[in-house]
């Protein structure tokens, strides 16, 4: 049975007189991967940035399931979002700590549990028992998603000089170190080849299948979303136009109409490749 895990309820994003969101519905489910698409413009990083605090939405509610409890994300602060509802997100741009080592950059991640075992900063200086135990579990993390990102042979080089690809799936593997309940990632297989585009892709399902988190997932590679995705969303100039599985969006008029306009049958013909 499917279980959710977040539901998106009538939500609305307004920047004076644009209208971002629109009224858009949905529910993503655990143990699933969720694809949001949509031509450029169309609300994807906007809603992202709703559900990860960035902005507060104009109207709607946004309920995140976690065990036995629910959290209303729209009423929280973005930092709460992260540590007590447990969404972590990834942008467009990586934003790692390029001067910071490959192993630096997962233990920084786990920065509110070490606080939190320092008694910020007090058993730390002390080198009390506490917080020895967390800072050797902290990077035992570290090493742990550094060995599933197929990147501990590069633990200490700077994350700057990492190939893009591998800066790539460590920005993933720093959200991961959270331990999160909902992974956000947005446009995680831009600039990457097809072999590493197919690495991406067997890191994500095996993140859903092997360790239960759900994914929500903003791509623009086709080949991305419709080979690893259990329900896609799309949206078009902030709006829902379709909700489905894969092989209903592929088959879905109004996809083909947003991305296109009113296609001839060589967009047609292409499109439907593009989308196979």
């Amino acid at each position: 049975m499917r279980v959710p895990l977040l539901e998106v309820e009538h939500l609305s994003m307004r920047f004076g007189g644009l209208l971002a969101i629109d009224d858009v519905s949905f529910t993503a489910f655990a143990r699933e991967i969720t694809a949001i698409i949509g031509p450029n413009g169309a609300g994807k990083t906007t809603l992202f940035n709703c559900l990860t605090g960035f902005y507060r939405p104009t109207s709607g509610k946004l309920t995140l399931h976690q065990a036995m409890r629910q959290h209303q994300l729209e009423r929280m602060a973005g930092f709460r979002i992260t540590r007590v509802a447990g969404v972590a997100r990834t942008f467009q741009n990586i934003r790692l700590f390029a001067g910071m080592s490959a192993l630096e950059n997962l233990i920084v991640a786990q920065h509110n549990k070490l606080m939190a075992a320092s008694k910020f900063s007090l058993a730390g200086l002390l080198g009390l028992p506490v917080y020895r135990n967390a800072e050797r579990a902290a990077v035992e993390q570290a090493r742990f998603w550094l060995d599933r990102l197929n990147l501990s042979d590069q633990a200490d080089r700077p994350a700057g000089t990492l190939p893009y690809g591998a800066q790539r799936r460590l920005e993933i593997g720093r959200a991961l170190c959270t331990g999160p309940h909902l992974l956000c990632l947005d446009e995680p297989a831009a600039g990457l080849n097809p072999t590493e585009s197919a690495e991406l892709n067997r890191l994500l399902v095996s993140i859903r299948d092997e360790l239960g988190i759900g994914i929500l997932l903003i791509e623009h590679d086709m080949s991305v979303v419709m080979t690893i995705s259990d329900h896609v969303i799309v949206l078009d100039h902030g709006a829902k136009i379709a909700d489905g599985t894969p092989a209903e969006i592929r088959a879905d008029a109004s996809v083909i109409k947003a991305y296109l306009g009113e296609p001839d049958d060589a967009d047609l013909a292409q499109i439907e490749r593009d989308l196979a």
